[in-house]
């Protein structure tokens, strides 16, 4: 069944990027078509890959013939239809938390950092690369500051956002971290998600997702 999976995305979307690491996770193999979401005005524009996904966004997953689109339904997707490893708990209590603070990130953080959001910023209110970095580094400190403080000290949270093993909110935080540091947002005030940060960055799963592993990404500056 695994081989019949078909990932569009995008070396830096944090929504293909936190799919990446799902996949991975559940040791499932994947064929990666990229779509660049900045040449010749956008690739998700293009009608083949609108018929795919309506909204010409990415992630978009392609299972058996069967599309799937927004990351958060297809990672719960492949939690149903694949559960080993599970990435909620089994319990209910268990399963809100990790979604809560899954959701934080990538409901109320991420969209708000979203490429067509600072390109609107930009052709609409006239804002150059130093306000974008000012908005983005707002809202997710806005963001972090709130997910630190449901964090530190949780019963619940352990070497992962919750427990021992990584979940959907740890699948949800690593992207938002990265664009955290892209960035340049000082991360002093979030010990617990540092730690978090560099328990994740330790396991396979989460390097081989990184954007800069992507074979669509740009070769290093020489």
């Amino acid at each position: 069944m695994a081989q019949d999976l078909v990932l569009y995305g995008y070396w830096r979307s944090s929504a293909a990027y936190r799919v990446r690491i799902t996949l991975n996770l559940k040791g499932l193999a994947y064929e990666s078509r990229p779509i660049h979401l900045v040449r010749d005005g956008g690739e998700q524009h293009a009608p083949d890959y609108q018929a795919l996904n309506p909204q010409e966004l990415v992630p978009c997953l392609v299972d058996g013939g069967q599309v799937f689109t927004q990351s958060m339904a297809i990672i719960e997707y492949l939690d149903e239809t694949r559960p080993t490893p599970p990435l909620l708990p089994a319990d209910a209590v268990g399963r809100a938390r990790v979604r809560a603070l899954a959701q934080l990130l990538a409901c109320d953080v991420h969209p708000l950092g979203n490429l067509r959001v600072l390109q609107y910023l930009g052709t609409q209110f006239q804002a150059d690369d130093a306000l974008k970095g000012t908005w983005s580094r707002h809202w997710i400190a806005e963001g972090f500051k709130a997910l630190e403080m449901m964090l530190a000290g949780h019963v619940a949270t352990g070497r992962f956002c919750h427990g021992d093993t990584p979940t959907l909110a740890d699948a949800c935080l690593i992207p938002q971290f990265y664009n955290a540091v892209r960035w340049k947002l000082p991360l002093d005030d979030y010990p617990t998600i540092r730690r978090i940060h560099e328990a994740c960055s330790e396991l396979e799963a989460f390097c081989r997702a990184a954007p800069e592993a992507q074979a669509d990404a740009p070769a290093p500056a020489a």
